[in-house]
């Protein structure tokens, strides 16, 4: 039986000339396919040797790690994969409250994290039975590279089947306690050898990677498709407007949240020409807005591809890279949408009564596919209210398939408001109030009402050098929408609360505003 470890997989992608350039970064630092070979093999030696117990059921050992993004992280998480254990991802901006919930949930046998942050991680760690504390620096130093360099360069990778764990990633949590989602090498593999082909990676593509990667789009999304093409990686350890559209002449391929986009469209260097090389400008992780989408378009000549996907699932639908036979050829990036369901996925949208709804009616997204994930991490009951009967996972997400196959999400299902017995969707709202003049972008939340159970309230982000007036705002919102959708207050901020990759914590403004009509 052949080897379903996804190290394996993506090794056997390396070129042939493994002295060839795999990444280069902006401190200019060059990694050949052959240091990471030799590199993944000596920490993945490193970690079998420290002869961790195995758990009932046979489950492998997890490797947790918060740390800044590096060369040696990257190699750290293939290490995890070669060795046949599951690696744990955790946000860097995460505190000693949220670890000590992270570790004592997952139980991890190893945890890594920054020299800086040694002094208060390793207590947690180590109170909650993990055996190994490692550090490591985005500048190569630290003691797993200390370890790890008296290993040997040579290893075959453990062992794996298709269904076997090989990460768990925890929610972003901006709805409520975080859940781990169990991710199989499986899972893995056949998202990035589906994306391969749907996003047409091809011979000499150059991505630059400017991302996070203690996250799906840039860990799993990112690197697996340069890996898994053989291609170059241009890597940016923080995101810097100015550096990327400097790179993108000796790039092909760019992966970024909308915020990314709306940095760069600042900068006058963006321009049709410095963009002439690339071939493909991705975007996800949060919504799009129409604006950037156009803007985009007109200042470089590039349609973005949005796509869309999660934590349980990596991806799900994307706007067409070129023909998609299964829709009538159709090739339209549709500006708004998140394209089709990819192939391999089965997606449907479902009404309250659990039917299917007509094409362009609104309902709760369910999917399933080889991608979708196992369940949560020690979350049976969790798990189980997160399937239907018939095995597809309810993604939470509300939205609608048009006639022609192009999804669009229209919000989350928590965010759903209900007033006065009405279902009102906020991103409908925030749509229109997107395009008013002076607004540069919105966010519509409910908060309990005394007679209309919850009401919806606006709050919105002004353009530079505009003052959009609040009453008037809803002024013209009531000629264009019903009056049940009305926000029944409108609030003018300096921004909106955003987790790391973009998405606006609409949580923390119900919190913000949830007294304001029944105090």
């Amino acid at each position: 039986m052949p080897n379903a470890n996804l190290f394996a997989a993506l090794r056997a992608a390396f070129p042939a000339d493994l002295d060839a350039v795999a990444v280069e970064t902006d401190g200019g630092l060059r990694y050949s396919w052959r240091d990471l070979d030799r590199a993944t093999a000596m920490v993945a030696n490193l970690l079998q040797s420290l002869d961790l117990p195995r758990e009932p059921g046979g489950m492998p050992p997890r490797v947790a790690v918060q740390v800044d993004k590096s060369v040696e992280a990257m190699i750290l998480y293939l290490a995890t994969l070669r060795a046949g254990f599951v690696f744990l991802p955790l946000n860097t901006a995460y505190q000693s409250g949220e670890i000590e919930y992270f570790v004592g949930n997952a139980r991890p046998a190893v945890v890594v994290c920054t020299g800086k942050n040694f002094a208060w991680v390793s207590p947690i760690a180590f109170q909650a039975g993990t055996r190994h504390v490692f550090t490591l620096n985005d500048d190569r130093t630290g003691s797993l590279l200390e370890r790890a360099a008296h290993c040997s360069d040579r290893q075959a990778p453990v062992p794996r089947q298709a269904g076997d764990l090989a990460a768990i990633v925890y929610t972003s949590g901006t709805t409520g306690r975080s859940k781990g989602a169990m991710l199989s090498h499986g899972n893995l593999l056949s998202n990035a050898v589906m994306l391969k082909d749907y996003w047409g990676w091809q011979p000499g593509d150059v991505l630059i990677h400017a991302l996070p990667i203690f996250h799906v789009h840039g860990l799993f999304v990112a690197i697996h498709g340069a890996l898994l093409n053989g291609s170059t990686m241009l890597w940016h350890g923080k995101f810097d407007p100015r550096r990327v559209i400097a790179d993108l002449p000796r790039a092909s391929v760019f992966m970024g949240v909308p915020t990314l986009y709306t940095r760069m469209l600042a900068e006058p260097a963006l321009t049709r020409a410095q963009a002439a090389r690339m071939r493909l400008f991705i975007s996800g992780s949060a919504p799009l807005l129409i604006e950037t989408f156009n803007d985009w378009h007109a200042r470089t000549g590039h349609t973005i591809l949005e796509r869309y996907g999660m934590s349980e699932t990596i991806m799900l639908t994307s706007n067409p890279y070129r023909a998609d036979p299964r829709y009538q050829n159709q090739s339209e990036r549709r500006g708004g949408t998140v394209g089709f369901p990819l192939p391999g996925v089965q997606l449907r949208v479902q009404g309250e009564d659990g039917r299917a709804v007509a094409a362009g009616e609104i309902g709760g997204i369910q999917v399933q596919g080889p991608n979708v994930f196992a369940g949560y991490w020690q979350m049976p009951e969790k798990t189980a209210e997160e399937f239907t009967a018939d095995g597809f996972f309810k993604t939470g997400d509300v939205g609608q398939q048009d006639a022609r196959g192009y999804v669009t999400i229209v919000g989350r299902s928590k965010d759903l408001i209900i007033s006065g017995g009405y279902n009102v969707y906020p991103a409908e709202i925030e749509s229109v109030l997107n395009e008013l003049p002076g607004v540069q972008e919105s966010a519509i939340v409910g908060v309990p009402h005394p007679d209309f159970g919850e009401v919806g309230v606006a709050v919105v982000i002004a353009r530079a050098g505009a003052a959009p007036e609040p009453d008037a705002l809803l002024a013209t919102l009531k000629a264009r929408l019903a009056n049940y959708k009305i926000p029944k207050r409108c609030f003018v901020l300096a921004e909106l609360p955003r987790n790391t990759m973009g998405k606006v914590q609409k949580n923390l403004l119900r919190e913000r505003y949830k007294d304001l009509f029944t105090a």
